[in-house]
């Protein structure tokens, strides 16, 4: 059985990801900041749930090791958990937003990635996915013909780019791990108020698919649905 956990899967496309997985034959953790909510997402999706904020350090290793406990070994990490940032303009944003939302869109992957690489070391086919976004691509951006260049969001859209080459990293430190960020689209979800273009349906599509990788798949990558993304 494949032991996986997404973090901020109560909803949109951790959930999504999440019924899929599951769908699929996966265990999965859903790992949530709010107790009642995670419960209430489990329930539904047949998963357990796990209390898991990203940005403390404390709960995300209490959610290590009850995953620990549980089964063992973690074979699938995606860390899905996200924050949309402080939405003022370039001019305006300051280092202490910055910091905010990089505590849980970058230092966040890492502290979860930190606590579970034991559990991932464990498993034979090991896999995480981080989910990035094409407001990280640096092409993406300074392209007119693109929806990514009408968007500029110097807290989010960096955080989104810093965690592609934190993808990197980890996936050259750990060979034998497939680590690779994926864009899931302009998707309609909270973070943007659910006006995008794509279906949750549509955007957990290639996390889904990079979290079934097998041994011999790409690591180091940054996918959409399309294939690997401009960057």
């Amino acid at each position: 059985m494949t032991t996986t956990l997404i973090t901020g899967a109560n909803k949109g496309l951790g959930f999504e990801t999440a019924r899929c997985l599951i769908e699929a034959g996966h265990t999965v953790y859903v790992g949530a900041r709010d107790a009642h909510r995670g419960q209430e997402a489990a329930t539904r999706l047949g998963a357990r749930f796990v209390q898991l904020d990203v940005t403390d350090v404390e709960s995300v290793k209490a959610a290590a090791e009850f995953v620990r406990a549980d089964a063992g070994r973690l074979d699938v990490l995606v860390n899905n958990a996200g924050i949309v940032g402080v939405r003022k303009p370039v001019g305006e944003v300051t280092g202490a937003d910055m910091l905010t939302t990089y505590d849980t869109n970058v230092f966040g992957v890492v502290r979860v990635t930190h606590a579970f690489l034991p559990l991932l070391r464990a498993s034979d086919t090991a896999v995480v996915v981080n989910v990035s976004s094409g407001l990280g691509s640096l092409a993406a951006t300074a392209d007119p013909s693109r929806v990514e260049f009408q968007v500029m969001a110097l807290d989010y859209n960096s955080s989104k780019t810093a965690l592609v080459m934190i993808t990197s990293q980890y996936a050259r430190a750990y060979p034998a791990i497939r680590f690779n960020a994926v864009d899931p689209g302009y998707t309609a979800t909270d973070l943007n108020g659910h006006r995008g273009t794509n279906t949750v349906e549509e955007g957990a599509e290639i996390i889904v698919r990079m979290a079934s990788l097998g041994a011999d798949g790409p690591t180091g990558g940054f996918f959409d649905r399309n294939g690997p993304v401009v960057w």
